[in-house]
């Protein structure tokens, strides 16, 4: 067979729905400057679908400095991966301010989260070794665990009795093959948006031996009382062993770093092939990211302001009557029951009659007959987006209730 054969995108879990939905449910173009209004379709919208959590992306002294580095050292700069040509003093200042940052004894910056978190886990193991992870682990983690060679568990959600029993297991093959064991969770689950069970890992610390992993995409900048993250939060960053973070979110640029001790960080530094065989991070967002992270330090003001409107929604929105799941974070996912034809029809009316942009899941993501509407709040955001959202919602959740999004037939956007 021509492997080319096998590729009918009718196939795919997303793809089947590409036909309607390319262009406005999925691969939709925000236009203009970065913040809660921007153009949709040439229309206004009010945005609550960008990670920029601290609100920083368009922030002017951001921008100057983004705009300074592009105008000084232009975008190739430095040349080639880090340890062959890419290697900078801002780099290393970077890392210097990461690790001290949160707190850990070194840092090493990654070129982008996903691929960083791969190669992590890649470089982490062997054949010997044994992987503990979270079954609702971010995508980036499952593709790590699935080039491991060696055995792996996954333990129910949050579920402690669950991982001691993996532990358990674990404990019993690394006895046999003289391997370790990594227990890998999330800070703060950017989809249901509950913590990680951080303090419950840690207690089972005291009575198995592994190491303990934490991919903190959504709790970096947002969650502790410096920002410094969900381990901080919890009070147990001196039980957690490895630290990884993204500048994808609270930092709105691009790249990630790990941190742990000098020893691993240098291990990881000459063994992660995806950075030994990548091009150095670009000088513009090396210095962007400096000054993002001296404003994530300096002025708590920025997350100040994004926790008034996360408090402020999710709790107006809990006193109306809505389920927000088990969120204890910024991110905030509205359940409502209804089936796929009905998602497509809510978000339709939300964003060409109310003028909101945000981003729904459906089945098979979540259980058949639910739908979540994810919202991430910014310091961006206003107490007045909140209330005109809250009117939008009570309004759409009534509709939803009354079956007027059922009658209507499943909405078909494609505009090509």
């Amino acid at each position: 067979m021509d492997i080319f054969d096998k590729m009918n995108i009718d196939d795919t879990p997303l793809g089947k729905y590409y036909k309607f939905a390319h262009g406005y449910f999925m691969f939709p173009k925000l236009e203009g400057e970065i913040g809660p209004r921007m153009k949709f379709q040439g229309k206004e919208v009010l945005n609550w679908s960008l990670n920029d959590y601290l609100g920083l992306a368009n922030h002017p002294e951001v921008r100057k400095v983004d705009a300074e580095a592009a105008a000084e050292y232009g975008m190739a700069y430095p040349m080639g991966a880090r340890m062959m040509s890419g290697q900078t003093k801002y780099h290393e200042q970077l890392e210097r301010e990461l690790a001290e940052f949160v707190g850990r004894e070194d840092a090493y910056l990654l070129n982008f989260g996903y691929q960083g978190m791969v190669s992590i886990i890649q470089a982490l193991v062997d054949r010997n070794d044994v992987i503990v992870y979270d079954v609702e682990a971010h995508a980036c983690i499952i593709d790590g665990v699935h080039l491991h060679l060696g055995k792996r568990f996954v333990y129910q959600h949050n579920n402690m009795e669950s991982l001691e029993k993996q532990l358990q297991n674990a404990t019993k093959i690394t006895e046999k093959t003289g391997g370790g064991i990594v227990v890998i969770t999330e800070g703060v689950y950017g989809m249901t948006a509950e913590t990680g069970d951080l303090r419950g890992i840690a207690e089972l610390k005291k009575k198995y031996n592994f190491r303990f992993f934490i991919d903190d995409a959504h709790g970096f900048g947002t969650m502790g009382k410096t920002g410094a993250g969900t381990d901080e939060h919890y009070g147990v960053q001196d039980q957690v062993d490895l630290y990884f973070g993204t500048f994808a979110k609270s930092m709105a640029g691009i790249g990630g770093f790990i941190a742990s001790t000098k020893q691993v960080v240098n291990f990881l530094r000459y063994n992660m092939r995806s950075q030994i065989y990548a091009k150095s991070l670009p000088m513009p967002m090396v210095k962007g990211a400096l000054k993002r992270l001296d404003m994530l330090r300096s002025d708590p003001s920025h997350r100040e302001k994004l926790w008034t409107i996360v408090n402020t929604l999710q709790s107006k929105l809990k006193e109306n009557g809505f389920n927000l799941g088990l969120t204890n974070s910024c991110v905030t996912p509205v359940y409502l029951e209804g089936g796929v034809e009905e998602g497509t029809n809510l978000i339709v009316d939300l964003r060409q009659n109310y003028g909101i942009f945000c981003s729904i899941v459906t089945w098979p993501v979540i259980p058949k007959g639910q739908l979540l509407i994810r919202i991430i709040p910014t310091a961006s955001h206003s107490l007045e987006d909140v209330e005109y959202t809250l009117k939008a919602f009570t309004e759409i959740k009534d509709k939803l209730d009354k079956g007027i999004y059922k009658e209507m037939g499943i909405a078909n956007m494609r505009t090509d």
